[in-house]
């Protein structure tokens, strides 16, 4: 499967569950660990779990098992790590909280303003 279509699939499948604020950000030259990341609200612990379980479902139904999913019994912030892209559900408290567009985006910021300077050297 095409990173272009997983991403899809994912979106489609926080989309079908009716996710808040879904928010994709790219950061594979930022880390090796991931390509993209895609962070979702729910408004509940059970809308958090109800939407990580579509994504699973989705992806499995794809024929791309997860690597793994954190977090589904505190119902707070759910993780789906599928290998190029790690999802992260959260309820708004938590997200607001953790503030992960912020803080990979800044790093991307920071990073495109590091290339401009050595190229410009």
């Amino acid at each position: 499967m095409q990173i272009d279509d997983l991403i899809k699939l994912v979106e489609d499948a926080l989309d079908e569950m009716k996710a808040k604020d879904v928010v994709r950000i790219d950061v594979h030259e930022l880390t090796s660990v991931t390509d993209y990341m895609i962070i979702a609200s729910g408004t509940s612990n059970r809308h958090v779990g109800s939407l990580s379980d579509n994504v699973v479902e989705k992806a499995k139904a794809a024929g791309r098992q997860p690597l793994g999913v954190e977090g589904k019994e505190s119902g707070e912030w759910v993780l789906v790590d599928l290998g190029d892209i790690v999802v992260h559900v959260m309820q708004p408290a938590t997200r607001q909280f953790y503030d992960l567009e912020r803080l990979w985006q800044s790093a991307e910021s920071r990073r495109a303003q590091q290339q401009q300077s050595e190229s410009a050297e």
